[in-house]
């Protein structure tokens, strides 16, 4: 007994044919090595493709389709007769998932049925063989997959050679070199999706156009394959516009170029950027992807309140994010994607997801392939096995401005990623400035300037330009909302995470691990709950 899953409904491209996964294996693989090869799903009922010397008994059940009716009959089949195939389609709808307790009786007989079946000594000695075919595992009942006389058996998508070969399919007149090109476009789709984006014959100007399309239609077709729960990112700013941080920034070049020239033992397995709120995790992410030039996708929250959905959509996910390949993978608020896995209050779910994500995360097969960057203000709330070398290698504080001229990089950098109309040096307003602004975020900085602009627009029209007396007057009328306590013990743990001294300001380098650790203590008692 085997259960196929993963891509079980793409086609198989064999003698120049597309065919579906379940007419390659009744109409070539089993077909030559079987007397008796038939198909059952709940809708269609029982249907042979190659009738044996016990197939007439079971002409009755040909326009049945319910279950409890025909898994005996196949059992009673598959007993009397050898070199017998059965392929069991959807097999989530004949041993689903979830408590027997709460099941019907004919899903608790299936299951019981077809748990029977690996162990008849009656089917293994009449080189009988079944076949379950499900998309995925999570949705199939653990007590058939824990068997050991069922081999699960995973449907890769296609790979390069395989959509290569797709695209010539659709189109016979392609040259091999754009048939690689169309391989490398269309990773992470499947057979059937690329031949359906491929039109025959199209000339050099529709072929462009093709191409921008696939890449649109790729983005909507993976977001769709995922249920939403994944976003593709398309960045429009890189690091020119990213002010101060000069340190972070030149490693993370250093990355993006490894990655850019195939530098894998010099890739990290991932990057964990932390720091409090409004500190640019975020910005820098989205500049470093355009960096590297590597499709980008962010997860969302693939976290659901059914039993056993949650681990589905994981499963779906991390499926896509290998098709793919060269990818990197933002993970906004890891917090709350991942939580501590403390507790089993959800009843282990997370647990489990963090288990297959910490599998999937330390696969050095993966390295250099997808980058995992997962960003979060808490650290101390993500499991620690999460955070050490081999998952995410490098951990990056992102902390407030410490000095006036860091203030007035990033208030460079937001005058240009704003376009803002102004031609004032802020080294020229340091007093009345930059310092006022120190140990503000990020975000507070720009919410400054465009203040500053909303000012000269109202006094002087929309196209005004803005003056220094603007930028002072913002600066000073500026009150942000803020936790104080809280901010400290998120850039103290920020500190305390980073796998650098270079990266940190000169007020936390020179402190000793015993001084941070001290701090962090009083404020954890005091706002450790808090968020």
């Amino acid at each position: 007994m085997f259960v196929l899953h993963g891509n079980v409904y793409d086609v198989v491209l064999y003698g120049g044919k597309m065919l579906s996964l379940s007419s390659f294996l009744t109409d070539v693989l089993l077909k030559d090595s079987k007397d008796t090869v038939l198909l059952y799903n709940v809708s269609t009922g029982v249907r042979f493709t190659k009738r044996g010397q016990f197939a007439d008994a079971m002409d009755d059940l040909v326009t049945v389709t319910q279950k409890d009716r025909v898994l005996p009959a196949l059992e009673k089949l598959l007993s009397a007769s050898n070199k017998t195939a059965v392929v069991l389609e959807y097999a989530e709808a004949l041993a689903p998932t979830g408590d027997p307790a709460f099941q019907g009786d004919s899903d608790r007989a299936a299951l019981v049925t077809l748990h029977r079946w690996s162990f008849l000594p009656e089917i293994e000695k009449g080189d009988n063989v079944v076949l379950l075919v499900a998309e995925n595992l999570t949705d199939l009942s653990p007590k058939l997959l824990s068997n050991p006389k069922v081999a699960v058996v995973e449907v890769p998508m296609p790979d390069t050679a395989t959509r290569g070969q797709a695209a010539k399919q659709a189109d016979p007149g392609l040259s091999d070199g754009a048939a690689r090109r169309y391989a490398d476009q269309t990773a992470g789709l499947k057979a059937i999706q690329i031949t359906s984006l491929i039109t025959p014959a199209m000339s050099d100007a529709a072929r462009a156009e093709a191409d921008r399309l696939i890449a649109a239609r790729k983005r909507e077709i993976l977001e769709r394959e995922c249920f939403g729960l994944v976003e593709f990112v398309v960045p429009d700013h890189g690091f020119e516009v990213v002010g101060g941080m000069e340190e972070v920034k030149k490693d993370l070049m250093l990355i993006a170029e490894n990655i850019r020239e195939s530098r894998t033992s010099r890739v990290p397995m991932g990057i964990l950027f932390t720091g409090p709120m409004g500190t640019g995790k975020t910005f820098v992410a989205e500049a470093f992807a355009k960096e590297c030039g590597l499709t980008t996708i962010k997860l969302k929250n693939f976290r659901s309140k059914w039993v056993g959905a949650t681990e589905g959509n994981l499963e779906k996910i991390l499926s896509v994010i290998k098709a793919i390949g060269q990818v990197v993978v933002i993970i906004d608020e890891g917090d709350r994607a991942f939580g501590s896995g403390e507790g089993e209050s959800d009843g282990g779910t997370s647990s489990r997801v963090i288990a297959r994500i910490k599998e999937f995360m330390s696969d050095t097969s993966n390295r250099g392939r997808i980058l995992f960057l997962v960003m979060t203000n808490r650290p101390d709330k993500l499991d620690v096995d999460l955070k050490r070398a081999g998952r995410l290698d490098k951990k990056i504080p992102f902390l407030y401005s410490q000095t006036p001229e860091e203030v007035e990089n990033v208030a460079r950098a937001q005058v240009r990623k704003n376009r803002i109309k102004t031609k004032v040096e802020f080294a020229a307003l340091r007093e009345d400035f930059s310092k006022k602004l120190v140990g503000y975020s990020n975000a507070d900085v720009e919410a400054v300037i465009l203040m500053a602009n909303d000012d000269a627009a109202q006094q002087a029209g929309g196209d005004a330009e803005v003056m220094a007396g603007h930028l002072i007057s913002a600066a000073h009328d500026y009150f942000p909302s803020r936790d104080a306590e809280l901010l400290e013990y998120m850039e103290l743990l920020a500190v305390f995470e980073s796998s650098s001294r270079r990266l940190l300001p000169a007020k936390y380098a020179d402190m000793t691990p015993e001084e941070l650790d001290a701090r962090l203590r009083l404020l954890r008692a005091t706002v450790g709950s808090r968020r």
